[in-house]
């Protein structure tokens, strides 16, 4: 019998995050998912009178593909798998991406200039300018010993965990991010300061988006764009991170109207060649606030770290259509920085966070004990 967290979550992605009605035709890319919760998340959408159109994907298949042959051949496979995924996401009025990861860093050999032929040639087609901006899309992480080993946990443990943090009571955190929303809506100056860190940019005249499960399992966070070329001062992220199959510890950046024009961190070559990627790589294509009551540590998936309590996060790269500073880039790298160690953040001169916390009274209700209505909870985790 499947577990029963199978089917409340199946419910969750189908009815809140999908808002799945009849006709819809939905598309469910599965790496590396359990067959039992593919049958439970499909039954859930065929009651719903939905369409799901399923695509098993493997990782080491993945890697194999991006591996060998010529660049040439690379390229031209790539083209003809971009127009035939293109034609049927066209097709989609809705998008699940369900990640599971025997071995996350399984793409780490891959030379950077073929993992830029398939962000180029594939992924930004299908996904940046298609999927994103065209279908009501959400995208999870699937929880297995890989990840339970990043957090320095049993696998027991972190499906607790995970099942925990992906059943949280959405709709409260919708309502209370309404006063963030407002508040940032108003803003023009933003100001973070941290350990190595002071940075300021504007974010007047563009939008920002809650995203309270919607987009992403687990989710929390309200984000919005600086005005492309305002981002000057540098910044210290302290949380580690993967991107494009590569771990990279203390990242330091600093910029100038709006361009890195500095940097430092674990791997400077592989830093570097995501930064040349293009002329927008370099600049700042999100903002946002993380508030999730469950997540406080990080575990180098961003999916869960750009939602930890008390953090933010700032992307490389291509800006959403949603929140749109202008910014394009085969790239779009979330960077965090956790700030219940030390930290401020100000809008237009007033202090809207210390350390993690939300100090202004109407946005308390973001803060961990206000959403999960219980005194603050630790991951147990590394």
């Amino acid at each position: 019998m499947p577990d029963p967290r199978f089917k409340q979550l199946a419910h969750l992605l189908v009815t809140h995050s999908c808002a799945l009605k009849k006709g819809d035709k939905i598309l469910i890319e599965a790496t590396e998912i359990p067959d039992a919760f593919l049958s439970v998340l499909t039954d859930e959408i065929l009651e719903a009178g939905a369409l799901p159109v399923v695509d098993r994907k493997d990782e080491r298949l993945n890697r194999i593909l991006l591996k060998s042959g010529t660049e040439e051949q690379l390229a031209e496979r790539l083209r003809l798998q971009a127009d035939i995924e293109l034609h049927r996401m066209k097709q989609m009025d809705a998008y699940l991406g369900l990640r599971g990861s025997h071995n996350i860093t399984e793409l780490s050999d891959i030379p950077p200039e073929r993992m830029k032929m398939h962000a180029d040639i594939l992924f930004k087609p299908v996904h940046v300018e298609q999927r994103v901006k065209r279908t009501r899309w959400c995208v999870l992480r699937w929880p297995t010993p890989s990840m339970a080993q990043q957090a320095g946990v049993s696998t027991e443990a972190f499906e607790d965990f995970y099942f925990k943090v992906c059943s949280a009571d959405y709709a409260a955190m919708s309502e209370a991010v309404k006063p963030l929303k407002e508040l940032m809506n108003k803003t023009d100056r933003v100001r973070i300061t941290a350990k190595d860190t002071d940075l300021q940019f504007s974010i007047k005249g563009i939008d920002s988006i809650p995203c309270t499960g919607e987009m992403n399992i687990p989710d929390g966070e309200c984000f919005t764009a600086p005005v492309r070329d305002s981002v000057n001062g540098q910044i210290q992220f302290n949380s580690s991170t993967i991107y494009r199959g590569t771990p990279f510890d203390d990242i330091k950046l600093v910029f100038k109207d709006g361009k890195v024009v500095d940097f430092e961190c674990s791997d400077n070559e592989a830093l570097g060649a995501i930064l040349d990627s293009d002329e927008g790589a370099r600049y700042i294509g999100e903002f946002a606030l993380g508030f999730h009551p469950f997540i406080a540590k990080p575990m180098r998936d961003i999916l869960f770290d750009e939602k930890i309590r008390g953090s933010l996060h700032l992307a490389l790269g291509q800006a959403y259509e949603e929140a749109d500073n202008g910014n394009r880039s085969s790239v779009h790298w979330d960077l965090v920085l956790l700030q219940e160690p030390g930290g401020e953040i100000y809008f237009d001169d007033v202090l809207i966070r210390k350390d993690g916390k939300f100090v202004l009274p109407e946005l308390e209700a973001l803060n961990p004990e206000a959403l999960s209505g219980t005194p603050r909870r630790v991951m147990v985790g590394h």
